[in-house]
């Protein structure tokens, strides 16, 4: 189902107030614009940057949540008897090959050089993982505390963090992941998630 006008529209505004936090950060460097600089350029009310964004973090890693609903849908819609860990790479591939694409460098430089973006983006993954272990852990029916899965979510976190700053993303993303193979057939539950 299509969304509606008013989703749309909000999706609009939300995508306006991003492009333009995201131009005014590269023109003049992220510490140099404010909140109300952003409101200015996008034309939108401080209120109704707020009401799209939690921070002014939050208006660099626009995408933070679509990341995460396709982390879980590598999960949660993969195929029937489809294996879990080929899924999560099929994913983890893509959003390097998103996040490694041309015109993203700058975006990555400045958020290397901020400690305010680097420790957003820190508390970011922590919770993808999170996230991401709760979806394994139910989709083996484990509790969503279980430590094998726990792990594997955040070694495929840290794949994605990894291979975005090495010089061949690609062949990282397989490296990593025949680690994380290795490691889920050592949990057990490999064995499970194909039961």
């Amino acid at each position: 189902m299509s969304p509606g006008r008013r989703e749309r529209k909000k999706a609009a505004t939300r995508q306006k107030i991003a492009d333009a936090a995201l131009r005014l950060f590269l023109e003049r460097g992220y510490d140099a614009v404010g909140i109300r600089d952003v409101a200015a350029e996008a034309d939108v009310a401080v209120t109704t940057l707020f009401s799209h964004f939690a921070s002014k973090e939050a208006l660099v890693f626009e995408q933070d949540e679509d990341f995460e609903q396709r982390l879980m849908r590598a999960v949660t819609g993969r195929a029937p008897h489809e294996p879990l860990i080929p899924a999560l790479r099929r994913e983890i591939h893509a959003l390097v090959r998103h996040c490694t694409a041309d015109g993203a460098a700058p975006i990555w430089g400045m958020i290397d050089e901020s400690p305010a973006l680097r420790e957003y983006e820190k508390s970011m993954r922590l919770r993808h993982a999170e996230s991401l272990a709760t979806a394994i852990a139910a989709d083996l029916g484990l509790p969503p505390t279980a430590t094998a899965c726990r792990a594997i979510a955040r070694f495929a976190i840290d794949a994605y963090s990894l291979a975005r700053e090495a010089a061949d993303p690609e062949a990282a993303v397989d490296e990593i992941f025949r680690m994380i193979e290795a490691a889920w057939e050592v949990s057990g539950c490999r064995a499970r998630a194909a039961g």
